[in-house]
């Protein structure tokens, strides 16, 4: 469910109308629902705790947002708000979270490419665990820990082999994926860093990919990681906790439906019954992506005398990726739409290159030029995935709440472009 809908004929974000945003902000533009954002945190840590689901202390499960699904602060403060932690890949993301208010201790430091600041970084923030990806990393990580005078809480995360995902750049839990340990080496990691100086390892963590609409390939993963944790505490060593990562999809209109967030967590509950150990959850896309749209406008139709038709619009594939870098659909509605039998086009950006083609002979009611469009479910991998390809300014962001908006990330102006780039001295005379 989401809180973008049709009211008196036009496209309103609970209740602001899109066309009036565009008017003062300009397009392209993204858009967020604060609703929509809290009512799919809460659907799912709701299903969770209904299962008997349970973090530390028998608390709530750690529910560690994905920063790289959307990075904006003004959504990681709703988030936090709410108790949300953060699944984080890099130092800037950990700033992030914390400037967002999340605190360390629900902070989750993830990535194949760690490096020894970012590394010291995580460890002086006080984060809850580092998820350690490979054996040169565990060494790395312990050699960090160890010249700061402290042990590292660490998770190993462990590749199931188990194949899933919307796409495959976005499986990551393969044997030929470059996430995590085999389970062939993993006992003897965990073994190798409990008795280590500089290393307390409490628990071990998998991610088999994003947008996943079918329960099994989860279910198979986490039956894998049940059997690991319960070797390791046979060999005698403390496994506190089992983070399952994310990956539940979100609709996108022509994939099928995923499931709701109460049959993944029943699922989980029939994988593990019985097993004594606090859950974390890594969810960014289906937390965020439903929660926003992008809004831009039709520069004009180019109708060619052979029949096809382009929608040439303001926004482009540095504004939304996801269309060039993994074949996406997004549904795409008119903001005001006009009556009239459909029409069929290419939609397409203003960018030099081919694959700015947000999709190609897309039946949709007819256009003009001056009309307003939004890309639906783009509220993950969209901005934050944003760049000044073609010297574009980055796409600005609001986030509404009831009746009230506010910019949450501006337009930059292209003197603030230019002025992040000094030329170099002997170019300034």
């Amino acid at each position: 469910m989401n809180h973008f809908e049709l009211r008196g004929g036009e496209l309103f974000c609970e209740g602001v109308p899109l066309a009036r945003l565009a008017g003062e902000v300009g397009t392209p533009l993204y858009v967020y629902s604060t609703a929509t954002l809290e009512r799919h945190y809460t659907v799912l840590r709701d299903a969770l705790m209904a299962e008997g689901i349970r973090g530390e202390h028998g608390g709530e499960p750690l529910i560690a947002f994905a920063v790289k699904a959307n990075s904006n602060l003004a959504v990681l403060k709703t988030l936090a708000r709410l108790g949300s932690g953060a699944d984080t890949v890099s130092e800037g993301e950990i700033r992030r979270a914390l400037a967002a208010g999340i605190p360390a201790e629900k902070i989750v430091f993830s990535g194949v490419g760690k490096t020894e600041g970012e590394i010291a970084f995580a460890l002086k923030s006080g984060v809850s665990e580092v998820n350690v990806e490979s054996e040169p990393e565990l060494e790395l990580v312990s050699k960090v820990a160890r010249s700061l005078g402290t042990r590292a809480v660490i998770a190993i995360r462990v590749n199931p082999d188990v194949s899933a995902g919307g796409h495959e750049k976005i499986s990551t839990g393969k044997a030929d994926n470059k996430f995590g340990v085999s389970f062939s080496e993993a006992e003897r990691l965990y073994a190798k860093a409990a008795n280590d100086a500089g290393l307390r390892p409490v628990g071990v963590t998998c991610h088999i990919g994003s947008q996943i609409t079918d329960l099994a390939p989860m279910a198979a993963a986490f039956a894998k990681m049940r059997g690991l944790v319960e070797r390791l505490r046979a060999e005698g060593h403390p496994v506190e906790r089992l983070d399952l990562g994310g990956g539940l999809g979100a609709p996108y209109f022509n994939t099928p439906e995923p499931p709701p967030p109460a049959d993944y967590a029943r699922m989980i509950a029939q994988t593990m019954a019985g097993l004594d150990i606090a859950y974390s959850f890594e969810p960014g896309r289906m937390i965020a992506a439903n929660a926003g749209v992008l809004v831009a406008r039709v520069l004009h139709i180019h109708a060619r005398p052979e029949g096809r038709k382009f929608a040439v619009l303001d926004a482009a594939m540095n504004d939304l990726i996801r269309p060039a870098m993994y074949e996406a659909y997004h549904e795409i509605v008119p903001v005001k739409p006009r009556p009239g039998a459909p029409e069929v086009y290419d939609v397409v950006g203003p960018i030099c290159e081919t694959g700015d083609t947000f999709t190609r002979e897309r039946a949709l009611p007819p256009l003009q030029a001056g009309d307003l469009v939004a890309f639906l479910t783009a509220g993950a991998y969209g901005a934050v995935m944003s760049s000044e390809y073609n010297s574009r300014r980055l796409v600005p962001e609001v986030l509404a709440k009831g009746e009230d908006w506010a910019v949450v990330r501006p337009r930059p102006t292209y003197e603030d472009m230019l002025a992040r780039e000094a030329p170099a001295p002997w170019l300034s005379v």
